[in-house]
């Protein structure tokens, strides 16, 4: 690996330290499990209680990808997360869309002044299905790269 690539990885490693520590004192004492934490979605944290599991995924990500110097098992492992990730938040939004009592009210999701509607559900599914197929072929051709490395 590259000094960049290894500078990239120990800083995501430190960054998930720092933000293990503020999402433990976010989801233990301030016990906002479900406080919104928009600056961690590329991480995949929407909420602080997502942050205090996410943030020990993403160091074991960077510490393995480090330990074995393996640039690409990085890439694999986030495009396989991402993967799960939007596969999940589109059966949540799916679940939305016909439950009672909803979680999310349309009118505090960013879209509804677009979709001004229940619509905005559907809208929020085609997102994270088209992040699916994005992830899915990401997955797939950094496996084929990791593959053909070994």
């Amino acid at each position: 690996m590259t000094y960049i690539q290894h500078t990239f990885l120990y800083f995501i490693l430190l960054l998930n330290l720092f933000i293990f520590l503020i999402a433990w004192q976010q989801v233990k004492t301030k016990r906002t499990a479900f406080g919104l934490t928009r600056w961690l979605f590329p991480l995949g944290s929407f909420v602080w209680g997502d942050a205090l599991v996410f943030s020990v995924f993403w160091v074991l990500a960077s510490l393995s990808s480090l330990l074995l110097s393996d640039w690409l098992l990085f890439w694999l492992i986030f495009s396989v997360f991402w993967v799960v990730r939007s596969l999940g938040e589109t059966q949540y939004w799916f679940n939305q869309q016909f439950a009672e009592k909803k979680l999310d009210a349309p009118e505090s999701l960013l879209g509804y002044s677009i979709f001004q509607n229940h619509s905005i559900y559907f809208a929020y599914q085609i997102f994270w299905q088209c992040l699916a197929v994005a992830a899915i072929v990401g997955s797939v051709y950094v496996a084929w790269l990791w593959l053909g490395q070994m």
